[in-house]
């Protein structure tokens, strides 16, 4: 049995290396692409392709891929509380992830995670990326609450990992941050790496990896303001480690500077952070979507105590 796929090359893999350009659209190591030419399983206009031939953008590319190389993930099916799926269709699900749950599984983390929540649910993912991955094209941390897109379909795996890569997607977040930031409305454009005492954390650093946060004031309280942030990168813990840069950390966030006396007044158990919107090009057809989260009880709690000061 074998698993055929017919897709697109975009525009920015043009020129490039057959084993780099469909290792990054499929999420397979350049070593299992070489395979594959190798095995005459990758095709244009009926040619069969080496790893050294140059992809052409606009190209439509036939890959056959061998079944047991694309078993779904072996993840056990887990009932996940709290995980609402907001849409689905045949290409994507997207999902309200609560808190305390990863993306997906990691070496050490027992919790709960999205993909084997939707697998409970009964919802087939994308075979595309690392196993114990598959589907996931983008990833919220575990104490941050909000929307995700997983995807069903081949093709929209590798078209959601492109988007995401090249910025093409709107990523839209809201956050309570302490006291006023000043200006209210800014930019912060600091690179982040891991930071250099605590390998848990992360920092600005310089010669890390380039991070850009836009972030506009909602609301105003007397200890804390309301944030609508937008990225333009997605480096862990971006957020919160350019708020804490800011002198303006996350309310609740106590692993990079928060007060803890205002955490408990608020009743938070970590930070206030959600993922509020999501807008991409539908894979399926271009057209434009957007996705709202509502905030959930522990922050909609906190910004109640807020605005009774």
């Amino acid at each position: 049995m074998s698993d055929q796929r017919t897709l697109p090359v975009p525009d920015g893999l043009d020129g490039m290396r057959v084993d780099a350009g469909l290792s990054r659209m499929l999420g397979l190591s350049r070593t299992v692409v070489a395979g594959l030419t190798e095995n005459g399983h990758v095709r244009a206009d009926g040619h069969a392709l080496t790893k050294s031939d140059r992809l052409v953008a606009g190209t439509w590319l036939e890959v056959t891929l061998p079944t047991p190389e694309r078993a779904p993930s072996s993840e056990v099916p887990r009932v996940v509380d709290g995980l609402n799926r907001l849409y689905e269709d045949d290409d994507i699900v997207l999902v309200d992830k609560p808190v305390g749950v990863a993306a997906h599984g990691s070496p050490g983390w027992t919790g709960p995670t999205v993909t084997a929540g939707l697998a409970a649910m009964g919802v087939r993912l994308s075979t595309s990326g690392a196993e114990e991955r598959q589907g996931i094209v983008h990833r919220l941390d575990a104490g941050t609450t909000g929307i995700m897109v997983v995807a069903k379909s081949e093709r929209a795996y590798s078209a959601l990992k492109w988007a995401f890569k090249q910025r093409e997607v709107s990523k839209r977040y809201h956050a309570v941050v302490q006291g006023h930031p000043d200006p209210t409305r800014g930019t912060v454009d600091a690179p982040i790496d891991r930071h250099p005492k605590h390998d848990w954390r992360f920092a600005v650093v310089a010669g890390g990896r380039p991070s850009v946060t836009h972030y506009d004031t909602v609301e105003a309280f007397p200890a804390a303001t309301l944030l609508d942030i937008t990225l333009e990168t997605g480096r862990t813990h971006q957020i919160r480690v350019h708020m804490s840069a800011l002198r303006h950390p996350c309310v609740g966030d106590l692993s990079y500077g928060a007060d803890p006396t205002l955490t408990t007044k608020l009743g938070l158990g970590r930070q206030w952070l959600h993922a509020r919107q999501l807008g991409f090009a539908h894979p399926g057809d271009g057209q434009w979507v957007e996705f709202t989260s509502p905030y959930p009880d522990d922050l909609r709690h906190a910004l109640d105590v807020l605005r009774a000061e």
